[in-house]
């Protein structure tokens, strides 16, 4: 069954269930409200009797009729009939018979009452009550079908009402649930058009500021994220391949051309295999990088509370033993951060190592810490405004940089791993070499 049809059954089993719950106490508060009518009909209609009680006086003194009569007033429709008689338990002949309550109202003035009665086939509520002026008791009926019949009408247009309102709301919101998930059916036949056609450009309009509009939202972020990832991959598969392909034509021509000549006792042979081995350096290097961006580009392996001052300390000790002609400054508090520390170390590491690859002999490298935002100043040639926006690029190298070693992703796994943990990296000018600053944010552990 179809979202459509679902939305229009629930709707209608609201509805139905709404209309029978006021059914339900509609129905017997109209009946009891007409029952009630009735009821006080009859008592009315048996005070409001004086001239009944006057034609019984006239036509108990010409008759000279024993004390005691029993006035009998039956309003069915226009019918008015006046029996009078002595009050005594038994049939009447006219009416539903006397009973020793009836008698006892008639000379103690009894408590009145109603009750239901059947005569010659007809249904009535009777109403019985004294006649103090003559020792006597005034009935006074009406048919039931008074108050049956329109409680029959009644409950068939509630029946007919439950019903009609219920195929109406499920037609109502069958069509309206047409218009209200037209924007869902869009998406589902976008993400099917995009499951087909592998078309990752393809999106939807927004239809409003509802649930709707905000899947609708979401919807076009994922397949923007979706899109950039996908060029992201193929951009670096294509940069990759072109890295890779450099050093394995050097390796392979070297390796060629000690095949072809006299091997190892070539004159040429230590400089070809210097070459090969450089270029195994370059391969190792650039495949490292390669697996730690992946690696750091899938999310925090672990996180854990991490001191980011001494792992800046720690890094910069290592980079001074490899750089022993390079000044090294640290400035650095108790500074804590959450996240991975393996992947923290290898962004310091790298914004050593580049501030090490331009610096120039006996150089100064600056490390400065406010809060949890490391900058790095070095005194190499710096970085030209064209190259600002680009050196955290995959494979990135300006111009001057291409003569140096490395792959081209230092500064790009710097960028992924501060993005993994919530911060970011950039190149700020600066007129005496250059300066880069990687801004996390702040942890404070609970001690």
């Amino acid at each position: 069954m179809s979202l459509r049809s679902r939305i229009a059954l629930a709707g209608a089993a609201i509805v139905f269930g709404v209309l029978v719950v006021a059914s339900v106490i509609l129905y017997p508060a109209v009946g009891g409200s007409l029952h009630n009518q009735v009821d006080a009909s009859l008592a009315r209609s048996a005070a409001d009797a004086p001239s009944l009680l006057a034609r019984l006086k006239q036509k108990a003194s010409k008759e000279r009729s024993p004390v005691g009569f029993l006035a009998l007033l039956t309003v069915g429709g226009t019918s008015v009939q006046f029996i009078p008689g002595p009050v005594t338990p038994g049939p009447t002949g006219y009416f539903i018979p006397i009973t020793d309550r009836d008698v006892e109202i008639a000379s103690q003035g009894g408590q009145s009452y109603y009750l239901n009665a059947t005569f010659h086939g007809v249904a009535y509520r009777v109403y019985t009550t004294q006649l103090p002026a003559l020792n006597g008791v005034i009935r006074v009926a009406r048919r039931q079908s008074d108050v049956t019949a329109p409680l029959t009408r009644l409950r068939l247009l509630l029946i007919s009402l439950t019903v009609g309102g219920a195929l109406l709301a499920a037609g109502i919101t069958r069509l309206t649930a047409g218009r209200v998930l037209r924007p869902v059916r869009s998406l589902t036949e976008t993400i099917e058009h995009v499951t087909a056609t592998r078309e990752l450009t393809a999106r939807i309009a927004v239809p409003g500021r509802d649930e709707i509009g905000r899947l609708a939202r979401s919807f076009n972020a994922m397949m923007a994220a979706v899109e950039e990832s996908a060029d992201a991959q193929q951009r670096l598969v294509a940069d990759a391949s072109h890295e890779l392909r450099t050093p394995l034509t050097s390796l392979t021509t070297d390796l060629d051309l000690l095949a072809d000549g006299n091997g190892l006792a070539d004159p040429a042979a230590p400089e070809l295999v210097g070459s090969a081995r450089d270029q195994v350096r370059r391969l190792k290097l650039l495949v490292n990088d390669l697996l730690d961006l992946a690696r750091h580009g899938a999310g925090q392996e672990r996180t854990e509370d991490v001191r980011l001052d001494l792992v800046v300390r720690r890094e910069a000790d290592r980079a001074e033993r490899r750089a022993p002609g390079l000044c090294f400054a640290v400035t650095a508090g108790e500074i804590w951060v959450r996240g991975d520390p393996d992947a923290l170390e290898r962004a310091v590491a790298n914004l050593l190592d580049n501030a090490v690859k331009w610096s120039p002999p006996g150089g100064r490298i600056e490390i400065a810490m406010i809060g949890a935002e490391i900058t790095v100043t070095d005194q190499g040639p710096g970085i030209p405004d064209a190259d600002l926006p680009h050196v955290f690029d995959r494979f990135y190298r300006s111009a001057a940089g291409r003569s140096q070693p490395g792959s081209g992703l230092g500064l790009a796994i710097v960028r992924q791993i501060a993005q993994a943990h919530g911060g970011r990296v950039t190149a700020a000018p600066w007129p005496d070499g250059a300066r880069l600053i990687l801004k996390l944010p702040e942890h404070h552990p609970i001690s």
